[in-house]
């Protein structure tokens, strides 16, 4: 029997149809049928009726199914861990970190963790932070790097950095602008306001914010990054961690104001693991020597 005929057997059964099965595999339509006919005379039995068009599986095809891909799995994983074990790698670190976290000094920490930990494999993935949990607790990864708190008696939740709120401005070219700048009561007016690009603490800022300013517009705009680009461009005015603006204030792209008249709220990144989770705790030991910033 080759793994070959179960991947075949595998596709057939998803697409239940023999055609869009050899596109998936990238092989001829005759191919399919062939390792169907190897595959079901090796177990002596049949494994897909005809209906139309569409094949189904038959009784002993449904019940050979689970044992199939867990047949292709454990292939899979064979060749990773070899590959793992080829590449000196003895241990698997998998994190789950929100791309705004990402962009910091995350990638530098990194690389001094592989330099002093090659035998470390690394994974990273970039999940927003509301899906950070959910992947912890199906130990899909190791630690999450997460701009949101959880409450949850099986996760270790921990502060790992703060950064104060600014507002972030485009920069003031003409003397209206300028005069706007020293007003900020004519920036809300006159500019719409770009929100919720944090998950924690832009429904408690809006609130200070219209309790003050009647007649702020607003408009949603989900991640930071894009909200910058918005600013620049001159679309809108928005809050934002200092940490997020810092180089574009530095260049003159961005103009951050202080706004003593509210009480700004901090952005914090979390850092989450599950309780007892040995890769977690390695990494976190290391990480807790770095500022994030």
């Amino acid at each position: 029997m080759e793994l070959k005929w179960i991947k075949t057997f595998i596709a057939a059964a998803k697409t239940e149809n023999f055609r869009k099965a050899s596109e998936e595999l990238y092989i001829s339509q005759s191919s399919v049928t062939i390792h169907i006919q190897l595959l079901e005379k090796y177990l002596n039995c049949s494994l897909f009726q005809r209906e139309g068009k569409k094949v189904k599986l038959t009784d002993e095809g449904k019940f050979f199914l689970p044992y199939a891909q867990k047949l292709i799995h454990i292939s899979q994983e064979g060749i990773r861990n070899l590959n793992r074990f080829k590449q000196g790698f003895s241990r698997k670190l998998t994190l789950g970190i929100s791309p705004f976290i990402a962009e910091l000094s995350i990638p530098s920490i990194l690389n001094q963790y592989v330099q002093e930990h090659p035998e470390v494999e690394i994974e990273v993935q970039l999940l927003k932070s509301k899906d950070i949990i959910p992947a912890i607790m199906e130990e899909k990864v190791d630690l999450g790097l997460s701009r949101l708190h959880v409450h949850s008696s099986e996760l270790s939740c921990k502060v790992l950095a703060e950064d104060r709120l600014v507002l972030v401005v485009p920069p003031a070219k003409s003397a209206e602008e300028k005069e706007a700048v020293r007003n900020p009561g004519k920036l809300f007016e006159n500019k719409l306001l770009l929100t919720h690009n944090h998950p924690e603490y832009w429904d408690r800022l809006l609130s200070q914010i219209h309790s003050r300013y009647r007649n702020v517009r607003t408009m949603v705009v989900s991640q930071v990054g894009v909200t910058k680009r918005f600013i620049e461009e001159g679309l809108g005015i928005s809050f934002l961690p200092e940490i997020a603006v810092r180089k574009e204030v530095q260049e003159g792209r961005l103009l951050s104001i202080e706004c003593p008249e509210f009480e700004l709220p901090t952005m914090k990144t979390y850092v989450i693991m599950k309780h007892g989770n040995s890769q977690g705790e390695h990494f976190l030991k290391f990480l807790s020597q770095f500022s994030i910033s």
